[in-house]
């Protein structure tokens, strides 16, 4: 295949130029940013309810006027643009729609994608990460190749008209990209967007086994599975032995830490490179800044408005943020969704250039015993803890057991390992350590267990998260389980499959 990585460079330029561009000018940048969302999508049944002025509301007349509107305030809206309803959300009737889980009832989402969406949010953001990667890799060789990309199917339940798509995020994004875009990417669209995941991944491996893949994207507990069963399937011992010119891996949707040993043991790590990426249902938010370091940059020019809720509740701009706090992230997208909660919280790294690592969910903790435990807490206590016990772990799920009788309350781990530690029980106290490095609140109740009694470990039959998954619905894809819960409802389905 002819390598265009020198032609491309040149397109991408722009976009490496524009995002260079915010620094010094964040407010402007977002403002400008608001009256395009405001002038697109003004006409339609939300924004008329509560903008009199339309595409001439400033942001501190929008703040006051619109309100902050959760899933559960739009879900009815959702439904009736599903069905064909017009100008409802956004101006004109949309057609695709992104499936997630997550609500706090257990029902899943259906993200609006609008035309507007799909051109400046979500190939607006991988074209702001090609070009970041570009930036920093001057001899790479990216479109000398094809990209694998690892997508969903358009699996639902939900009775809808024929021309409304809905499913993953990522399959909408493979059916709707440029036909041009398809000599670059494997495996054919037919196999991209099978539904049965059972099949989809041998047909995945036999299709792309043969290819010169330069690039891969995905989920990485997903992609290891399928870099694993290549490997297999071949014979060899690393991926590179079967793709020699893989060079990059765009990941997003959970943290790669705990991955991250994994996938150097199957790849030649001087030829290996990682961008992570912020691309959820709601839109493409950020890219990673610079190699090696976890922040990634806020982007600013793809179609959002970023707002930032802090814990006292109070609403901040994107140029009036504090460096080091923790804020849950609130957009307005020319996705239709206006001054939205994601459910995400974000760090602040760097307020210029605006810089966040991803701190969690807003619904995926356990504070069961005032131990305030986060995402990013477990994640970095369990990456540690196999680091030190020599293991490692392809999912997990933890919640809280609640104190009865004389029994004190204590942290339930369910854990399903790609290597076992040596001893479980020391792997227990190992994590259960770091847990307490990382978080001084939990600290704080484990002092002298006498708030909080030690963590037990379940270990997870193989294939115990993708058995119940399937169970949902759910395998494949961008699916996941959540790390933590503050219920046991989720813990307790997973605990019966494991039996």
């Amino acid at each position: 295949m002819l390598n265009l990585t020198g032609p491309a460079r040149i397109i991408f330029k722009r976009n490496q130029k524009a995002s260079d561009s915010w620094t010094g000018h964040i407010e402007q940048v977002q403002r400008k940013a608001l009256r395009k969302i405001l002038h697109q999508g003004h006409n339609c049944l939300w924004v008329d309810k509560y903008l009199p002025k339309g595409e001439d509301t400033t942001y501190e007349e929008y703040s006051k006027l619109m309100p902050v509107s959760s899933y559960e305030d739009i879900r009815p809206l959702v439904l009736d643009m599903i069905q064909g309803k017009r100008d409802i959300l956004w101006p004109g009737v949309v057609r695709r729609f992104a499936q997630s889980s997550g609500t706090s009832d257990g029902k899943s989402k259906f993200v609006p994608i609008t035309p507007q969406g799909l051109r400046q949010n979500h190939y607006g953001g991988s074209a702001h990460s090609v070009a970041r990667y570009l930036q920093y890799h001057p001899k790479s060789r990216l479109f000398s190749g094809r990209a694998l990309i690892l997508g969903g199917s358009f699996a639902t339940e939900l009775p809808h008209p024929k021309n409304v798509r809905i499913g993953d995020l990522s399959a909408n994004l493979i059916e709707a990209i440029n036909p041009i875009a398809n000599i670059y990417r494997v495996p054919r669209k037919p196999i991209a967007l099978m539904q049965d995941w059972e099949e989809k991944l041998p047909a995945i491996v036999e299709s792309c086994i043969h290819e010169n893949v330069t690039n891969i994207s995905g989920v990485p507990s997903w992609f290891l599975v399928v870099l694993q069963k290549v490997i297999e399937r071949q014979g060899v011992k690393t991926i590179h032995e079967v793709w020699p010119n893989l060079e990059l891996f765009f990941h997003g949707g959970i943290s790669f830490e705990p991955y991250r040993k994994q996938y150097q043991a199957i790849t030649d790590n001087s030829k290996m490179h990682y961008l992570e990426t912020y691309n959820a249902s709601e839109g493409f938010f950020a890219v990673q800044f610079v190699p090696g370091e976890r922040p990634m940059q806020l982007l600013l020019d793809v179609g959002v408005f970023y707002e930032f809720q802090d814990s006292d509740g109070g609403i901040h701009p994107a140029w009036d943020l504090q460096q080091g706090k923790t804020y849950a992230l609130i957009i307005t997208s020319c996705n239709g969704l206006w001054r939205y909660p994601i459910g995400d919280t974000v760090t602040v790294c760097d307020t210029d250039p605006l810089t966040i690592t991803i701190a969690g969910r807003t619904k995926s903790f356990i504070n069961a015993f005032g131990e305030e435990l986060m995402v990013h807490n477990a994640e970095a206590a369990i990456t540690a803890a196999c680091h030190l016990c020599n293991c490692s772990v392809a999912n997990y799920t933890a919640a809280p057991v609640y104190a009865e009788g004389h029994n004190r309350g204590h942290h339930q781990w369910l854990i399903e390992f790609t290597k076992e530690p040596d001893d479980l029980d020391n792997f227990a106290k190992v994590l259960d350590q770091q847990l307490q490095s990382v978080n001084s609140d939990y600290q704080a109740k484990r002092a002298h267990t006498i708030f909080l009694d030690n963590l037990t470990i379940v270990k997870a039959k193989r294939g115990l998260f993708d058995s119940w998954l399937k169970s949902t619905g759910r395998l494949g894809g961008q699916r996941k389980v959540p790390r933590l819960s503050n219920d046991r409802k989720i813990i307790e389905q997973m605990l019966r499959f494991n039996q």
